[in-house]
């Protein structure tokens, strides 16, 4: 039997070390899916409920393996739904690929059915590499560079395939002309910058006195280095939520995340300090970096194209975030002031304090902050965790203590809705030996999440830990944006968008096969937690939460406080459980610290 160009491209991938592919079928990849066949399902071909999770699969299983994640989809409809999961992707800088069919060559330009533009289309979401392959000698060259490209350049690249050329008979390209051979593999590599930038580094670090170091996801393979610089320079480390599992929680100098959805050690720190090393990490909000001018700077990141932004820095080294803080190392000296350090220490040990109270705070029912807190406790130490994006990032990133092994992620630069469970199912295909656990909203539960339980329920008794937790924080409101409309705009929550159906997650789980608990009481929350993490079987644990809990950000004054009670006057629905809630939380960072009274 002739090889057709379908079965080039599985061997094809078999020889990257592809073991899964995440898609959806549809004619447009027909071809695809008999070498699929005669390739008795290798690499396995993971099937999600629509195109969209199996771009975010890719993700979870590129984000939390180190390899490539690759997705497949039909021509038209299909390879459109690819694109929120691509774009996660590349803005998060995770190495996907993607492969999608196309109409028959003979059909295009004719307007024929489901028919698109897709060159076009992906040209931005797959800039760094898109191309479409019209004969089979283009095959390798094609293919190969797609992995190199998404490899090197942390991207998503994109592989078009007609359906009649999937269907051709397979020749190799020839040594002629206008033939491009191509090769396998892409060896390691550690770029470090040269001698005298790292001189003119470290003499930035060297002139100050309150270091304040922040990490992001580049800096996860140096947490030894980055202790021992934050060690030398008496510094604090602040991260970013991407490199949030880059350095332990516990330990006393991590402030914990910044921005946003931050710590409030970590944004004074930033506002204190006088000097600031970044690694690893493009945090886009300005606003909660050093005011300029107020510090000076140094950046390292891997990648030239990311040094520079957000922030006036003196020296942007560009290298690999270990190999260059060894080589920084022995140019560091240990001045830096030691109250400064101290202060760090004080400020994290209270912020604890107050997330452990804000946490204890009554709500009705349940209080969002108390389901994560109590989970804190109870990670395993190989744990994989995914948040979703809107009021859950705020407790993963505030009240998850990860160490260790343990490893999370969430949408950070697109924040989208949607990923968590996908996330986290990808994440079970590359170390299904390991417990994951996906927090996340009701909204993002009702838009995706539901459906992805079925790709859970068809495929977890393939997975040798077979504990995959949902942890739905039911409040029946869009609860990031009702806040952000109060606290940013004195607007009321507006029902009409804001309010969602209460749903039965548990149920729905349980007719799936899968086990289900429904929590609707503050004493019921622990014993939910350990009774899912027992459990023989992926579980949904549907947490009744109270709605009016605030995400207050950490530089929170009582002028946004005022603006959200500012919205009850206009009308808000939730008035007075609002607004006590606010301020409850709020109070927690006022109260006397209990071994540092009247410390700040």
């Amino acid at each position: 039997m002739s090889t057709k160009v379908s079965d080039h491209v599985l061997r094809r991938l078999r020889e990257w070390g592809v073991d899964h592919v995440f898609a959806y079928p549809g004619d447009g990849i027909n071809g695809l899916l008999s070498a699929w066949g005669r390739a008795e399902n290798q690499p396995r071909f993971i099937q999600s409920r629509h195109e969209e999770m199996s771009a975010f699969e890719a993700v979870g299983y590129a984000k939390f393996s180190g390899r490539v994640g690759v997705c497949a989809a039909t021509s038209g409809p299909g390879a459109i739904h690819l694109l929120n999961g691509l774009y996660d992707a590349k803005l998060d800088h995770v190495p996907v690929v993607a492969i999608v069919g196309q109409t028959n060559r003979s059909a295009m330009g004719g307007s024929y059915q489901q028919e698109v533009d897709l060159l076009s289309l992906y040209k931005d979401v797959a800039s760094d590499f898109c191309e479409m392959v019209t004969v089979p000698e283009q095959l390798p060259n094609v293919l190969d560079r797609a992995f190199r490209t998404a490899l090197a350049r942390r991207s998503v690249t994109a592989v078009i395939i007609p359906a009649d050329v999937q269907e051709l008979d397979y020749s190799p390209p020839e040594h002629a002309f206008k033939m491009v051979p191509s090769s396998l593999g892409l060896s390691h590599y550690a770029p470090v910058p040269g001698d005298d930038d790292l001189r003119r580094a470290a003499d930035v670090l060297n002139s100050g006195k309150k270091t304040a170091m922040l990490i992001g996801q580049g800096a996860r393979g140096a947490r030894a280095e980055v202790t021992e610089v934050a060690d030398r320079l008496g510094a604090g480390v602040a991260k970013a939520l991407l490199g949030k599992d880059a350095l332990d929680d516990d330990l006393p100098f991590v402030t914990g995340s910044i921005g946003l959805l931050g710590t409030r050690p970590s944004y004074e720190m930033m506002r204190d300090c006088d000097t600031l090393l970044v690694v690893g990490s493009s945090f886009p909000y300005t606003q909660f970096l050093p005011e300029f001018g107020e510090a000076r700077a140094v950046q390292i990141d891997i990648d030239p194209h990311m040094v520079g932004l957000r922030y006036p820095f003196e020296v942007n080294l560009v290298g690999d975030a270990a190999t260059t803080l060894r080589r920084l190392l022995p140019l560091l000296e240990p001045n830096g002031d030691p109250a400064w350090r101290e202060r760090i220490e004080g400020n994290v040990a209270r912020w604890a304090e107050v997330m452990e109270r804000r946490a204890a705070v009554d709500a009705d029912p349940i209080n969002p902050e108390y389901v994560a807190h109590a989970l804190s406790g109870l990670l395993p130490d190989n744990v994989i965790l995914a948040a979703d994006s809107g009021s859950a990032a705020n407790w993963y990133a505030r009240h998850l203590t990860l160490r260790g092994d343990m490893r999370g992620s969430l949408s950070g630069t697109l924040a989208t809705m949607g990923p968590g469970v996908p996330y986290a199912i990808g994440a079970k295909f590359a170390h299904g030996d390991r417990p994951a656990i996906a927090l996340v909203g009701d909204g993002a539960m009702q838009m995706n999440g539901m459906a992805e339980l079925i790709t859970v329920a068809k495929y977890w008794q393939d997975w040798d830990d077979p504990r995959l937790i949902v942890a739905v924080l039911n409040n029946q409101d869009l609860n990031q944006v009702t806040w952000e409309m109060r606290a940013m705009s004195g607007a009321p929550q507006f029902l009409p968008s804001q309010s969602i159906p209460d749903v039965a997650y548990a149920d729905f789980a349980r007719s799936l096969g899968l086990a289900g608990v429904r929590v609707e009481k503050p004493d019921e929350v622990l014993g939910a937690w350990e009774s899912a993490l027992a459990a023989d079987r992926p579980c949904v644990l549907d947490f009744v939460t109270d709605p009016a809990v605030p995400p207050i950000p950490p530089h929170a004054t009582l002028d946004q406080i005022e603006a959200a009670a500012a919205s009850v006057l206009k009308g808000d629905s939730d008035r007075a459980a609002m607004v006590r809630q606010g301020f409850k939380a709020k109070v927690q960072e006022f109260l006397p610290h209990r071994h540092h009274a009247g410390r700040r």
